[in-house]
């Protein structure tokens, strides 16, 4: 059985101390670096995650975390081109990267791109790790061809950076590729009496942000039709749902020669 050294970058985050959580509990991966925010530098990093003493100190350089370490994977939970930086120090050592960040750049993903083709050395980009919610997508693109006329809201907890989500982002891209044709013109002339009151537009779909304490990560796909309608919706209740995800992810990144968009390309690999 081979084993996964893995290097956890946003250590410190909820996102990052689920996954150090779950790398502790397995048989086939060790931790071997955590790359955190400051206040949590020089603590164990399974101490800051609730997983006992691992031995591994959070740190403040990738850099020097890749050389001591010698990981074989990188995943990744900072936010935006934060993740591009962390990414492309993986390529430089020929790691892959997992990347659950979101608020990338179009052109830092296109550096990613080119730097992963030219390294012949995988990177993921996953929006999302949730099964629920793959299927969540792969339905609303099914439904997308009956029904062109369609809104997504994502709700997130209020500490959630960027708006729309990721995977929001995404739903609406794979909807209106799957739809085909142009979005439908409105029934009527609209007038927006508070601006963004009709949500952001990404690819003729209108995707609207709910920010709340209480939440974790949810998202409802509305479809619209003749006398019915159609909710497709994937709720995350804690970020135990994404783990078994995030292991796939680390298990699978060394197959990876190239940069993927999308956990759902692994699921029948």
């Amino acid at each position: 059985m081979a084993m996964h050294r893995v290097v956890v970058a946003g250590a410190a985050g909820r996102m990052g101390r689920a996954a150090i959580r779950t790398i502790a509990r397995r048989d086939d991966m060790t931790l071997v670096g955590a790359l955190g925010r400051s206040t949590a530098v020089g603590q164990d990093a399974g101490t800051v995650a609730g997983a006992g003493v691992l031995g591994v100190a959070v740190g403040a350089d990738l850099g020097q975390i890749f050389l001591v370490a010698r990981p074989t994977v990188l995943v990744d939970f900072s936010h935006g081109d934060a993740a591009v930086a962390h990414a492309e120090a993986a390529l430089d050592h020929h790691v892959p990267a997992v990347i659950g960040a979101t608020g990338l750049s179009a052109e830092g993903l296109a550096r990613l791109k080119a730097r992963s083709a030219a390294e012949e050395t995988g990177v993921l980009l996953a929006p999302n790790f949730a099964v629920g919610a793959l299927l969540m997508m792969e339905f609303a693109q099914r439904a997308a061809r009956f029904f062109p006329h369609v809104e997504i809201t994502e709700l997130h907890h209020d500490r959630k950076r960027d708006a729309p989500s990721g995977t929001a982002a995404r739903t609406a891209r794979l909807v209106a590729a799957a739809r085909g044709a142009a979005a439908p013109a409105p029934a009527v002339q609209e007038t927006e009496q508070v601006p963004g009151a009709r949500g952001g537009v990404i690819d003729g779909i209108h995707v609207h942000s709910v920010r709340l304490p209480g939440l974790v990560a949810h998202q409802e796909v509305l479809f619209g039709g003749t006398g019915q309608t159609l909710l497709i919706r994937h709720d995350s209740v804690s970020e135990e749902c994404f783990m078994p995800g995030v292991v796939l992810a680390i298990q699978k990144a060394g197959t990876l020669r190239t940069f993927v968009e999308g956990l759902e390309h692994l699921l029948d690999a």
